[in-house]
């Protein structure tokens, strides 16, 4: 199967995380905030924003060495709580459900949520968003930058 693309904007991930504060609201309160780093650190900031959360914890899951995949492992533990009871964890993605899977292993207790879901990894949220097709590879704004392109009038005809 192809894989596909697809690129959220700053304004989108905003919108989208101020949407999942929305639906929090009524779960709430909490008493921190986790992010799961790297991906989840903006998407909590706008979500504790929207919440009024002031502890913020983050967890670290590493399951990449390089390109190869290796068994996944917490290089950063969150010390604020012990088994995330009353806690939010946020994500911007789960995919296959790997680094979801060892989080909630370490915070049972914790609601877990993220801004995106993929069909793997949808089982292992509380609360999400949007779901997305597995085949598709999701752009964040800070993977990407923004580019110049020309006008096509501006193009010579080989480029059009």
């Amino acid at each position: 199967m192809a894989t596909t693309y697809a690129t959220v904007t700053w304004d989108q991930l905003h919108r989208d995380a101020r949407s999942l504060a929305e639906t929090l609201m009524q779960k709430g309160p909490f008493k921190g905030i986790i992010a799961v780093t790297r991906g989840g650190l903006i998407p909590a900031a706008i979500v504790a924003r929207e919440l009024d959360v002031r502890l913020i914890e983050t967890i670290s899951v590493v399951t990449y060495d390089e390109q190869d995949r290796g068994k996944p492992q917490i290089i950063k533990d969150p010390q604020a709580t012990e088994d995330g009871e009353g806690y939010l964890v946020v994500d911007d993605l789960v995919d296959s459900g790997v680094t979801a899977r060892v989080v909630r292993e370490r915070l049972p207790k914790a609601l877990f949520t993220c801004l995106y879901a993929k069909p793997q990894g949808k089982p292992l949220t509380d609360l999400f968003v949007m779901e997305v097709p597995q085949e598709t590879w999701v752009l964040f704004p800070w993977d990407t930058a923004p580019l110049f392109i020309p006008p096509l009038a501006k193009k010579t005809p080989i480029e059009n």
